[in-house]
């Protein structure tokens, strides 16, 4: 397939070589060998026949660009590619010509060159999936211990574990990773139905020759054809837009996080990476903006599939067409995201000392809660809560740290004096104290993802 320039911004070669012109046509002779193949393993066409015609199943030999002319006229890629294999065919074996497509349909032979160009690009997602998670993972070993700051509409609200942070990045790829095996292991499945999805032509030798030819193809034999019961492939398109989203999400708190104001993370630069045609300073997360990017383009396309379900009878008239055109753009949609912030995480330089500093210049107000929690045990949550309240008005007017105006208020209260731990209270404005409960949520949950990792690694359901 062809994409524009602006397109192949957010998007990877790989992916575009995935569903490019040659490897669907290629795909599409993939499965007329195979047909031709298996109706000669169960005695429907001579075994010379098969031969010929698997012999020149190559889609080097073919004008590629014509045929696709063609199909526009006939509504079909897969009528002009039969014709011109026919017609090739009869070059060499006029009688093994009369078996070409035998038995099969359109959609027969573009749905399974789709599904096989399918299986090549969730390989590259679940490749690029294993390396970004390698790359969360070292990093929330690294940063359970470092304070952050947490922030909740937008706003700082407490102190967490950076490594927190991460885990709650990693959480949601292994579980798409996961689950875009799980739905492609039913979705990746052999279209064969014939005219009408009977395979009527056949007789009773249709099924054992979908067996055959699911086989050679390395799929799934589908319970019956497809053609207009889109279910299990739509939903390998849901979670592939799912997963995007997810993307989007991280990419969304890189951004925010490596705003010049925050400074906490910074996408790695140099070499013209990141930089401004005006302005020499600027150091741009480009990483997070093609992510971002290529997350906003991804719920039409989704959007689109589900439009497209509602298939006439057992042939859709507008719909399959349309779905064919949606899909391809999820993939390079949800790749494109990946090689970026595959090429963020490898480099990304992470500021402790700015996180830190970005903590202390709130003086202690995001302490407020534990601090309040503390007190309510010596006067009661709402006084307590009450109490805090006043104080951090003052932090905001005075400048002065929560700490120490709480000092002040507790030594000027004897009932506060009688029952507060002043050395405990100060604890309570420690961040790496404070990180605690985060750490220990992140560490046990850490544990789990890495075992779900490395059963993920162990195992390539996508290779042919």
């Amino acid at each position: 397939m062809s994409v524009s320039i602006f397109d192949s911004f957010l998007t990877t070669s790989e992916m575009i070589a995935a569903f490019d012109d040659a490897a669907i046509v290629g795909a599409m002779f993939r499965f007329e060998a195979a047909l031709a193949r298996a109706q000669a393993d169960e005695g429907l066409i001579p075994p010379a026949a098969a031969s010929a015609i698997a012999g020149v199943c190559k889609a080097e030999l073919y004008d590629i660009p014509a045929l696709i002319h063609a199909g526009r006229r006939a509504g079909s890629l897969a009528i002009p590619l039969v014709k011109e294999l026919t017609r090739t065919v009869t070059l060499y074996d006029e009688e093994a010509a009369r078996h070409v497509h035998w038995g099969s349909t359109s959609q027969d032979v573009i749905d399974t060159a789709l599904v096989l160009a399918t299986r090549d690009a969730l390989q590259l997602l679940d490749e690029g999936l294993g390396e970004l998670q390698g790359h969360l993972l070292a990093l929330a070993a690294d940063h359970m211990a470092t304070p952050v700051l947490a922030r909740t509409l937008m706003q700082p609200a407490q102190v967490t574990s950076f490594g927190f942070k991460l885990v709650g990045w990693l959480a949601p790829l292994v579980r798409a990773r996961a689950s875009l095996r799980a739905v492609a292991a039913r979705a990746l499945q052999l279209q064969l139905g014939g005219a009408v999805g009977t395979l009527s032509v056949l007789k009773d030798r249709g099924g054992p020759v979908a067996t055959r030819v699911a086989a050679q193809l390395g799929l799934q034999v589908a319970e019956a054809a497809w053609h207009t019961q889109r279910d299990e492939w739509v939903r390998l398109g849901m979670e592939v837009a799912v997963l995007t989203g997810s993307l989007g999400k991280l990419a969304t708190d890189l951004s925010l996080m490596a705003q010049g104001e925050i400074a906490e993370l910074a996408e790695p630069s140099g070499n013209g990476r990141g930089g401004s045609s005006a302005m020499p300073h600027k150091r741009n997360p480009v990483s997070s903006m093609i992510a971002l990017a290529a997350a906003r383009r991804t719920p039409q396309h989704a959007a689109a599939l589900l439009s497209c379900m509602d298939q006439q009878h057992e042939r859709g008239l507008g719909n399959w067409q349309a779905e064919l055109a949606e899909w391809p753009p999820l993939f390079l949609s949800a790749h494109g995201a990946l090689r970026a912030l595959n090429d963020a995480f490898a480099g990304l330089a992470v500021d402790r000392e700015r996180m830190l500093a970005n903590i202390a210049a709130l003086h202690g107000l995001v302490f407020a809660e534990s601090a309040s929690s503390y007190l309510a045990g010596a006067i009661g949550r709402p006084k307590a809560h009450a109490l805090l309240e006043g104080l951090t008005r003052r932090v905001t007017s005075e400048g002065r740290p929560l700490d120490a105006l709480l000092v002040e208020a507790i030594e000027a209260d004897p009932q506060l004096s009688a029952h507060v731990d002043l050395q405990q209270l100060a604890a309570l404005f420690d961040p790496v104290a404070a990180l605690a409960p985060a750490r220990l949520l992140a560490e046990r949950q850490l544990h789990t993802l890495r075992g779900r990792i490395a059963e993920l690694d162990a195992t390539h359901p996508f290779k042919d």
